[in-house]
């Protein structure tokens, strides 16, 4: 065999192979993307707020999202200082149906990184004289503050929310 006809078959053994890999690949990403989208749940953009209901994830949010929700805002006991943000309950209904929600369902705001969390009845979070809100943070995340009790002092506010989990009762 002539050394031409040698290099002409090693190029197209590459190619097929080449070609083979390639195929695959793409077959394997179309087949993963097909098997997320069955799932029906959202998908999750970098640096977003998940929010879970009954373990489901429902949709999710960043600050920047909240810009067209109405802003509130009062004056927390400890320093005097004025809290300023979107009620908790905007929020949620920007993702889950009012209907949905009984007034015993528990709502929890998670922050990972700072191992702390809060856990509230839906009735608290509907209740507009409670100020249950998302505050900005100087670091621009959110941090949960409210008027009740046991989240009216910086120490037990929820500072770099990370995860919303709405269960139902």
């Amino acid at each position: 065999m002539a050394q031409r006809t040698r290099v002409l078959i090693a190029v197209l053994a590459l190619v097929i192979l080449i070609g083979a890999i390639v195929g695959v690949e793409a077959l394997r990403r179309s087949s993963s993307g097909q098997a997320e989208g069955a799932s029906g749940e959202p998908t999750l953009a970098p640096g977003s707020i998940p929010i879970y209901v009954d373990g489901r994830l429902e949709g999710s949010f960043s600050p920047t999202d909240l810009e067209a929700l109405e802003q509130v805002s009062f004056v927390d006991a400890e320093e005097g200082k004025t809290q300023e943000g979107w009620l908790l309950r905007d929020v949620l209904l920007l993702h889950v149906d009012q209907d949905q929600m009984q007034p015993e369902d528990t709502v929890v705001v998670t922050s990972g990184s700072r191992g702390k969390s809060a856990e509230l009845t839906w009735a608290e979070v509907d209740d507009a004289a409670n100020w249950v809100m998302f505050d900005l943070s100087g670091r621009s995340t959110l941090k949960l503050v409210s008027v009740l009790e046991r989240l009216d002092v910086r120490d037990e506010w929820i500072q770099d929310v990370d995860r919303i989990e709405i269960t139902s009762e």
